[in-house]
């Protein structure tokens, strides 16, 4: 009885031993679980806490080479490396275009930036990632470079980064490419910042300094129309003393010297204002001088109306040039104006209480034929002056037919009569011996 009490206990004994060991193996199976699972969430929080560090850095600037020293030292830092470097390549034009390193000597940052610009160009030997037997194979970094990760920019942009050994020992391992991966690709996303600031910058400066030259070219038009308004002034002043013949040639050739005289076909009309010395002493110099400038006001409109050039002015009268291609149409014209001058002066004559016994008579003569016209030069000891006529024995003609003239008649050289005649019809005078004119001239009367 007592012996198979002993049994029985020593089988529970030995079950309880079994279970205990069982539970044990459990136990330590959770815990390794649990180391386990305690190594990558330390792993992952060393991570996130290198990518916080990385990031903050690198997104606190938008320099480009700013970027990549912060990067760099950041990196090595977080890895326990004392050698690495960093280089950006333009594509298209194959230039270093950013590079940064971290101890190393002259002649390897050389080596450093050929063998890394070799790297990125060679589609052989552009992969995520170089472990150190790649790297010595190729030949292309110095020997203390061991990992090496290319990455892009963007289509016109590439990089390499390099780290040399752990001061720990270890091995880069997958986790590190992983890390350097998830690093890079905000790297790369801060650097596209940094290109498109400076773009953006550049774009403002550019813009600022179209803006200079829009202000200065606003500043030279402004100063350019107020001497275009000026320029108009003057001529719209000079235009009363000038006559338009003149006015058009330097109009036509501003820069070119006065053309020389030339003879030329044309009708002249001398215009005069028959007791102008009486009315003068009847009404007085100032009143006199209120209705003549009415009058020849009106007479101006006629003229130009008909494209006549006044040439000469005096107190009493006027010289008139006609100057049309076409010989016809120039007495046609001068034929026009004085008839438009006669009733011009009949209608100023019935708004004018002055002239309170008829209107005033304005005696005209014309004459037609070649004359020498153009400029003429007369030098004087206070410098040269230039004018512009026709002269000849056409305009002394003109002259003394209109001296003929009496009561505001019109007369007519033969050679305008014979022109006009159709649209007009001239009377004929008869012939008239004219001062300072060897022989008789025919004279008629519109």
């Amino acid at each position: 009885m007592l012996l198979s009490t002993f049994y029985y206990l020593l089988f529970n004994f030995q079950r309880y031993i079994m279970d205990l060991q069982e539970q044990i193996e459990l136990l330590r199976t959770s815990l390794q679980q649990a180391e386990s699972i305690q190594t990558e969430l330390d792993r992952r929080v060393y991570y996130l806490k290198t990518l916080y560090d990385v990031s903050r850095d690198i997104f606190g600037s938008v320099e480009y080479e700013k970027i990549l020293k912060n990067f760099l030292m950041m990196t090595m830092g977080n890895f326990g490396v004392t050698e690495g470097f960093i280089l950006t390549v333009d594509v298209p034009s194959r230039e270093i275009n950013g590079f940064v390193s971290v101890g190393f000597q002259d002649e390897d940052i050389a080596l450093l930036r050929t063998g890394g610009s070799e790297v990125l160009f060679s589609p052989d030997l552009v992969k995520s990632i170089h472990n150190e037997t790649d790297l010595k194979n190729q030949a292309l970094l110095p020997q203390a470079m061991i990992c090496a990760l290319p990455f892009n920019v963007d289509t016109d942009s590439t990089g390499l980064l390099g780290l040399g050994s752990k001061l720990i020992g270890d091995s880069y391992n997958t986790d590190d490419e992983e890390l350097l991966n998830t690093l890079v690709n905000n790297l790369v996303v801060a650097l596209k910042n940094a290109k498109s600031f400076e773009a953006i910058k550049n774009l403002n400066l550019d813009l600022h300094e179209k803006n200079i030259q829009l202000e200065t070219a606003l500043s030279q038009l402004k100063a350019s129309i107020r001497k275009v308004e000026l320029l108009e002034s003057i001529k719209e002043n000079l235009s009363k003393f000038v006559p338009v013949t003149v006015s058009r040639m330097i109009e036509k050739s501003p820069t070119n010297e006065i053309p020389e005289s030339k003879k030329q076909d044309l009708s002249v009309l001398f215009l005069d204002i028959e007791g102008y010395t009486k009315l003068c002493e009847k009404l007085g110099s100032s009143e006199t001088s209120e209705i003549i400038e009415k009058h020849f006001s009106a007479f101006m409109d006629a003229i130009y109306a008909n494209s006549g050039d006044v040439n000469e002015t005096a107190g009493d009268g006027l010289m008139v040039l006609f100057l049309n291609e076409d010989k016809k149409t120039n007495a046609l014209e001068a034929v026009r104006t004085a008839l438009k001058i006669r009733k011009e002066t009949v209608r100023i004559y019935e708004q004018c209480d002055s002239l309170r016994y008829r209107p005033l008579d304005i005696n005209m003569g014309i004459n037609s034929g070649e004359a020498l016209v153009g400029a003429a030069k007369f030098e004087t000891y206070s410098g040269s002056r230039w004018t512009y006529t026709a002269r000849g024995n056409l305009t002394n003609v003109a002259a003394r037919i209109g001296a003929q003239a009496t009561r505001g008649g019109i007369y007519l050289s033969k050679s305008t009569a014979d022109r006009v005649k159709g649209p007009f019809t001239p009377k004929p005078k008869g012939r008239f011996k004219l001062k300072n004119v060897s022989e008789e001239i025919e004279i008629f009367e519109i």
